[in-house]
């Protein structure tokens, strides 16, 4: 019998297809009889999710409306069914599977790949079948044939499915029931918002939102440091002693100790020069690429992946789902037989330093299921290259140029440490000089380090003019997370955790979400209206302000309970733990939320009626126009007449003071507030004052 091959979409089918001769049929590909496949085959392939978990109205009539007395909804068994629109798909892959003994797993090789496969596999009714798995991390002719060749049994397979279904269905459970449990009681204070929960969306939201709450609370402080101008024989330089006091009189004090004015003179004691070597960097796994990618050219997380699978299915590059930055020996061995030929693609010649395997990029030791992503031993054509989208070939050339970085010579640089003395003070300069720019001369254009100053040439004992003077500076709030820092953020948040086990398995689950999953659960996000970007800095929206209000205090706003609930995953994936017993801690979970939430909404501070304002809710008439109504938009408040020439519009933030819709509301009918705290100045001080509308404008009474 013909085996059957199940690809997870039609792409990947057809490069499979790509390394056999083939016969097109409809909804599957015969592969005509051949050494790998002696009877030949059928390639047959999934639209993603064919299967999928019934809503709960299938369960149960009571759960087809929401309502707080019908949860929670937890059904004994779970049901699946066929999604919407692709009943003609699966069913083909059902008649093909029920003429064969010989199913290959040949969905994308990691978790949510085996889900798929065993979704579609179990849901035709097929038992008894010999399944296999194929697993390679390259769609190059040569490397499908010698995966088909070299079929894997499915005992690891099928414990990456029960993980992965554990999963799913926990997901379904948390966003099921939390959804609707803080919909409903938020919609009891006046909010008609729906508000999506999610096991890892949720805290991921919160820990944004804490970044916020870190910078608006943030008061900028004066500190003094001790600073010197010196003029040497061939330059001028700077130093700066060692002291940043809170006060102004304490370095005034250091200066009158020693008896500083200031125009002195300065002795240079010691010029100290190091060479010192910065060695290639790390192979990219995705989060390292996705990072890389939006620090360079703005690139979202999601459109990183969605270009490196194209890459992917294109041949140009390995399997892009990887979270390791090492390869292999195989690998290593075909790269460096090939470097020239990378070379002259990119137009970035240069003598190979060493051909020699390093441990800082390859060790068998540190590489799983996958190894980094390097270009693949399919070279493009010029014509091929020339061909690709911009924003593919930025990509193909980053993975391309790291790769070739580690055939590279260290950047080396010479590092000078000055110390000047003025009268028993002393002054530390640390300059920078490059010897040879190495590695980074594929990166030119990056520009992604920043040179101390360069020092003129100095003399032990020579005798140097000074100026010194008391400099004040004002420390500086938090960042807020562009984009691009966020899959960091997700991947390292176990440093946020205040409990010492919670920050080791934090770790040990690599935080929040998967390397494959982060960049959806983003999209979800901004999807849900929680967060919004702009300029590519991700700030939290009034919607996300009220969920993470109503969850504060909850597990669900914890990156740590993800992180337990994740490390008890991967022992299902290893045969270490029960679907069963994670499913029902979630029921338990689930209940305690319904116990829990209510009161906690209350204790959280959120009034009986919260002012939940959107695009069709009307805060008060327009005081310009008369006519029209102000109105929520994303980032201000404006009024609806303005199509018809009403410019009345207000900030959603003035002198870094969130404004609610209570506070336009005061504005609109009553022309000022009420005296309101936690305005900040330019000089970064917090004042109380009234708002004030003259003529249109915001303006400040004390």
């Amino acid at each position: 019998m013909k085996p059957v091959i199940v690809a997870e979409k039609p792409s990947q089918a057809k490069a499979y297809a790509e390394a056999f001769k083939t016969a097109k049929r409809e909804g599957f590909l015969e592969i005509i009889p051949d050494a790998i496949f002696p009877e030949g085959a059928y390639i047959t392939w999934g639209i993603g999710h064919l299967v999928e978990l019934k809503e709960p109205k299938a369960y149960d009539p009571k759960w087809g409306k929401w309502s707080l007395a019908a949860l929670p909804i937890l059904p004994g068994d779970y049901q699946f069914q066929v999604a919407r629109g692709k009943y003609q798909q699966f069913n083909i892959i059902k008649k093909l599977i029920q003429q064969t003994d010989t199913v290959i797993n040949a969905c994308d090789v990691d978790r949510e790949g085996s889900n798929i496969f065993y979704s579609i596999y179990y849901h035709t009714g097929a038992k008894g079948k010999n399944i296999k798995r194929l697993w390679i991390n390259s769609l190059e002719a040569d490397e499908v044939r010698k995966g088909f060749q070299e079929l894997r049994d499915n005992k690891q397979d099928l414990l990456l499915y029960q993980e992965a279904r554990a999963r799913q269905i926990s997901d379904w459970l948390v966003g099921m029931n939390g959804s609707r449990l803080y919909s409903l009681l938020l919609q009891e204070k006046g909010i008609r918002e729906v508000f999506a929960i999610g096991r890892v969306q949720t805290p991921t939201v919160y820990l944004i939102y804490q970044r916020e709450k870190e910078i608006e609370a943030f008061v900028p402080e004066p500190f003094y440091e001790v600073e010197g101008d010196f003029q040497a024989e061939k330059g001028k330089y700077k130093g700066k002693a060692k002291i940043k006091a809170k006060v102004r009189q304490e370095a005034e004090d250091l200066l009158e100790k020693h008896a500083i004015d200031p125009k002195e003179e300065g002795t240079v004691l010691q010029v100290k020069t190091a060479e010192k070597r910065q060695p290639a960097p790390q192979l990219h796994s995705l989060s390292t690429l996705q990072a890389a990618a939006n620090r360079k050219w703005k690139y979202s997380p999601a459109k990183v992946l969605s270009v490196m699978q194209t890459l992917y299915e294109k041949k140009l590059v390995s399997y892009p789902r990887t979270d390791t930055q090492h390869i292999t020996n195989a690998e290593f061995s075909y790269l460096a037989k090939q470097v020239e030929t990378y070379q002259k693609l990119i137009g970035a010649e240069f003598p190979v330093a060493s051909r020699a395997p390093k441990k800082r990029f390859v060790d068998n030791a540190k590489v799983q299921e996958h190894y980094a992503i390097i270009p693949t031993k399919s070279i493009p054509t010029a014509r091929k290259l020339e061909g690709l989208a911009r924003d593919e070939r930025n990509l193909y050339e980053e993975v391309l140029r790291t790769t070739l970085a580690m055939f590279h010579r260290d950047y080396r640089y010479a590092e000078t440490k000055v110390t000047t003395d003025v009268k028993g003070l002393h002054f530390f300069t640390t300059g920078k000089t490059e010897i040879d720019k190495g590695w980074k001369e594929l990166f030119t254009a990056a520009k992604d380090s920043k040179s101390d100053p360069a020092l003129p040439e100095l003399r032990e004992q020579e005798k140097v003019a000074a100026k010194v003077a008391v400099k004040e500076g004002m420390t500086t709030p938090p960042k807020p997370y562009t984009e691009g820092q966020l899959i960091a953020m997700m991947k390292t948040c176990g440093k946020f955790a205040e409990d010492a086990e919670d920050s080791e398995i934090l770790k040990e689950v690599e935080g929040l979400g998967t390397e494959a999953t982060r960049s959806s659960i983003i999209e979800t996000i901004k999807r849900h209206e929680y967060i919004q970007i702009k300029k590519n800095i991700v700030s939290v929206t009034e919607k996300g302000r009220i969920l993470c209000q109503a969850i504060e205090g909850n597990l669900l706003s914890s990156p740590s309970m993800t992180a337990k609930w994740e490390s008890y995953l991967k022992k299902i994936g290893r045969g270490e733990g029960s679907p069963e017993v994670f499913l029902a801690t979630i029921g338990k979970f689930i209940e305690k939320l319904l116990t829990d939430v209510p009161s906690q909404l209350q204790t959280n501070g959120l009034p009986d009626r919260v002012e939940m304002v959107n695009s069709k809710d009307a805060i008060a008439l327009c005081p310009r126009c008369k006519k029209g109504s102000i109105v929520s938009s994303r980032g201000f408040f404006s009024c609806t007449e303005y199509a018809n020439g009403c410019k009345q519009s207000f900030p959603a933030t003035f002198l870094k003071k969130r404004l609610t819709a209570k506070t336009i509301e005061y504005l609109c009918t009553k022309g000022k507030t009420p005296v309101m705290k936690g305005f900040v100045s330019k000089n970064g001080k917090k004042f109380s004052a009234k708002l004030i509308l003259e003529d249109g404008k915001l303006k400040m009474e004390f």
